[in-house]
């Protein structure tokens, strides 16, 4: 695991391109305190740095940038190839001789073997660049779900990449320019939607995409997407096939040569890693949970009694107001953008960091992949009525403009705001998952961003043809909410501190060995098909009503920390109805502030 940067084509001098890369090497500390290196080829065309967190092969043989012996390629590489020792056995047989037992060497080599089309070998989690000296071009690839970051920023034949958006800035070869676009959509969903970041002019690689260099010109190109199929005769025995690719892919995240912890709720998600994890780590699990005074908020009791049901050692730490206060500095200084969650992960990552952690397995992707949000109910639903509907437009454009004007609660607004518009799953899903209206960002925009124009976001609504609408639904949970979300801020808040963070259920093998079982049984409500996949889930876990990882930010934000919000409010240009519209706000300004973007 590493934080990962260049400059390729910079047009500066040696010195110049060395003074860039080692302040760009300095925002990535934090992504790999044990080690770090830079590449600068002979006539200072392109320039690589790199800062590990040693995880395989800790060895120095495992140092980046890593160069082939005839250094033509060089290569930085940030994540984990879980199937990088198979890949090593054909290499081998192929004639490869290896100099480290790293996956880094293994990317490497396959590259010069196999070229771009590597990358579809690879089972992880990746952002990746190599460097060609003999013909002067560059390789850019981010992994399939893209649970590791990448960032790029290309002009006048320049190409400028990152694991962080700061990184990028502090090159200072970039404008610090606030996109408005990119701040649109934030209101919108909450989250900068890919590929647009907070700065204009830098975007991110998107997952299962790699980019090329050559000659000034980038060109992008995908190599692979979700996509969903039916095929009924998994029917009869989906639970079995689940649990074959849940206990593969948790094998796969436990490869590693430093011990590897589990964040464990009270959720089904954690804790059915935790229950695979136990049967191949038999003694001295470590598992990682918050509490809270609160019991509406704390899952800490229920995390210890499953923590004890399957014998692992478990840490929980009670966090009060105060403390949680006292880390929020701090938290928004990590922040690389902003988004309304990302503080649980920032905690919990802590405690593992402190306890001397670097590797932990989280149980985000799992209600993507099996129906655990409202979502997947309500937005078929919607979608349904809405089409219905329009036998009667009249009627239904009428509904919309009094929906949306009169309604008190933000998601009714947004559902009037639907209403006037095509019938898609996108837009639906935007009606359940949005934050503000477009009516509402329009009196935002201003505020936030002073070149905003006639900046008017439009939802993507690009969604590939699926076999049902809930196979839709689950597109977009992975490719929206959990990819420009979740991921983000868990690569980023747990990155903070030092601490590698794996998602088996983010996983291309277990996705492309459960896609085409029928979304009826995949997606059956309160994740069925799940709990028959790990029988071994303890009833106290499995009849418990779904509750999401959640923070009492309601509460803090109306009581102890309210003198950090109330400006917030008052000054605000629309209502805030609800905790995580004013949050929203705070950490964009905060963020502007703090970088100079705006």
């Amino acid at each position: 695991m590493c934080g990962i940067a260049g400059v390729i084509n910079g047009k500066l001098s040696r010195e110049e391109l060395e003074s860039a890369l080692l302040r760009m090497q300095q925002q990535l500390h934090h992504r790999g305190p044990d080690d770090n290196g830079i590449f600068i080829s002979p006539g200072a065309a392109a320039g690589l740095v790199a800062t590990r967190l040693a995880i395989l092969d800790l060895s120095p043989a495992g140092h980046q940038p890593m160069a082939t012996g005839d250094n033509r390629y060089h290569i930085v590489f940030n994540g984990e190839i879980y199937n990088f020792q198979t890949l090593r056995d054909k290499l081998e047989e192929e004639g490869e001789t290896f100099n480290s037992h790293s996956d880094t060497e293994v990317i490497l080599k396959m590259y010069v073997r196999y070229g771009p089309e590597c990358v579809r070998e690879f089972e992880g989690m990746f952002g990746i660049a190599i460097w060609d000296e003999l013909e002067q071009t560059c390789f850019v690839a981010r992994g399939p779900f893209g649970v590791k970051p990448l960032y790029y920023h290309s002009s006048n034949g320049r190409l400028i990449f990152g694991s962080e958006l700061r990184t990028l800035l502090f090159s200072e070869l970039v404008p610090r320019q606030c996109s408005a676009s990119a701040v649109a959509g934030y209101l919108l969903f909450g989250a900068v939607p890919e590929p647009l970041t907070l700065v204009e002019g830098i975007k991110a690689l998107l997952p299962g995409h790699y980019l090329r260099w050559v000659n000034g010109e980038i060109s992008i190109q995908k190599y692979w997407d979700i996509q969903f199929g039916y095929n009924p005769d998994l029917s009869s025995n989906a639970s079995e096939i689940v649990r074959e690719a849940l206990v593969e892919s948790v094998d796969r995240h436990l490869v590693s040569d430093v011990p590897v912890g589990v964040f464990l709720s009270g959720g089904v998600d954690s804790t059915a890693i935790v229950a695979l994890a136990s049967k191949k780590i038999r003694e001295n699990l470590r598992t990682f949970c918050i509490s809270f005074e609160d019991p509406q908020f704390n899952e800490g009791d229920l995390a210890a009694r499953t923590a004890r049901h399957f014998g692992t050692q478990h840490s929980d730490w009670h966090l009060d107001s105060q403390t949680a206060k006292g880390l929020l500095a701090n938290f928004l200084a990590c922040a690389d953008q902003p988004s309304i969650d990302g503080f649980n992960t920032f905690c919990v990552a802590k405690l593992a960091h402190d306890q001397g952690f670097k590797v932990v397995l989280s149980g985000v992707g799992g209600d993507e992949l099996f129906g655990g949000y409202q979502s997947f109910e309500l937005v078929p639903r919607i979608v349904r009525a809405s089409r219905a509907l329009n036998a009667v437009f009249p009627v239904r454009s009428a509904a919309a403009l009094v929906t949306e004007s009169l309604a008190p609660s933000p998601r009714m607004k947004r559902l009037g705001q639907y209403l006037q518009n095509a019938p898609t799953t996108a837009a639906a899903y935007w009606t359940v998952r949005g934050i503000f209206t477009p009516r509402e960002v329009q009196h935002l925009l201003p505020r936030y961003c002073s070149s905003h124009g006639d900046s008017d976001f439009e939802i993507d609504t690009y969604v590939p043809s699926q076999p049902e609408l809930e196979d839709e639904v689950s597109y977009l949970e992975l490719t929206r909410y959990m990819r420009n979300q979740l991921l983000r801020d868990s690569d980023v808040m747990s990155m903070a501190w030092s601490l590698e963070l794996r998602v088996p259920y983010v996983d291309r093998k277990l996705l492309e060995t459960i896609e085409r079982i029928p979304a009826q049984y995949r997606l059956a409500t309160g994740k069925q098909i799940l709990l028959d996949a790990v029988p071994e889930i303890p009833e106290w876990v499995r009849d418990r009503p779904k509750r999401g990882f959640v923070f009492p930010f309601d509460q803090w934000m109306m009581d102890e920390w309210r003198e950090e919000f109330q400006r917030i409010e008052l000054e605000s240009p629309v209502p805030l109805r609800r905790w995580y519209q004013t949050w929203s706000l705070f950490a964009l300004e905060n963020f502007l502030t703090r970088l100079g973007t705006s």
